[in-house]
């Protein structure tokens, strides 16, 4: 089996966790980064959290258009606790999903929270950003080094909770023995370089994912910060 690790904190700066997260059975691995004043962002991500896990509990094999159908169904929820809730409007949530079956992964996401694949010295990343900045970066008007510092990098241009038409992009790959899958909210990439998540991750610490944490939170921990590792194992 997989070994698996997860951490969350507050930061510094938020006086509240909006970020969450869950590992269940059978191997699905969930993260969520909530938006929205008054606490309601935290409440978006719960409800993402819980809709998912019901949606997916109990299935005999997960597929790319189940996670899909998972995040079409909270949103719904979502929406429906806005529409019942004037105190919630304005919130949503990222979600990004996978799951590991049989050394093939499947991954469904919304929103600027990351999947990560690191297989020996290379990272990759798996998800796209739904973000203002990412899509000036893909139209060539900003750098990836201007994207990091932009004042308006947080502006998502895609979210859970928010509209009745969303689009989920998903995604399938094959998985090795001694691969290294990561979740995380941009509270963790905001603070902590690709090059240090690559040495975080090969040091072989006790818990990478409270490893990763504590690396953002030196770095000044000015959002939530959450990190789901798995390292693949058959």
């Amino acid at each position: 089996m997989s070994k698996v690790y997860e951490a969350t904190d507050v930061g510094c700066v938020r006086p509240i966790n909006e970020d969450s997260a869950a590992v269940f059975a059978p191997e699905v691995y969930v993260v969520a980064d909530g938006m929205g004043g008054h606490a309601a962002g935290e409440v978006a991500s719960h409800i993402l959290v819980k809709s998912v896990r019901e949606s997916l509990s109990g299935l005999p094999h997960i597929e790319e258009q189940d996670l899909c159908e998972a995040i079409h169904r909270a949103n719904h929820e979502i929406l429906a606790t806005v529409a019942q809730n004037p105190d919630c409007q304005g919130m949503g949530t990222t979600a990004t999903m996978l799951h590991i079956e049989e050394g093939r992964a499947v991954w469904a996401h919304v929103g600027d929270s990351r999947l990560y694949l690191l297989r020996g010295e290379s990272l990759q990343q798996i998800t796209r950003d739904h973000s203002y900045v990412e899509d000036l970066v893909e139209h060539g008007e900003l750098t990836e080094a201007e994207a990091r510092i932009h004042p308006q990098k947080n502006m998502l241009t895609r979210a859970v909770g928010v509209e009745e038409s969303l689009e989920v992009d998903s995604g399938c790959f094959e998985v090795q023995l001694g691969d290294v899958l990561l979740l995380a909210t941009d509270g963790l990439m905001n603070m902590v370089s690709e090059e240090e998540i690559v040495a975080i991750l090969q040091q072989g610490t006790a818990d990478p994912a409270r490893a990763l944490v504590e690396a953002a939170l030196r770095s000044g921990g000015r959002d939530n910060v959450t990190a789901v590792v798995v390292v693949y194992a058959v």
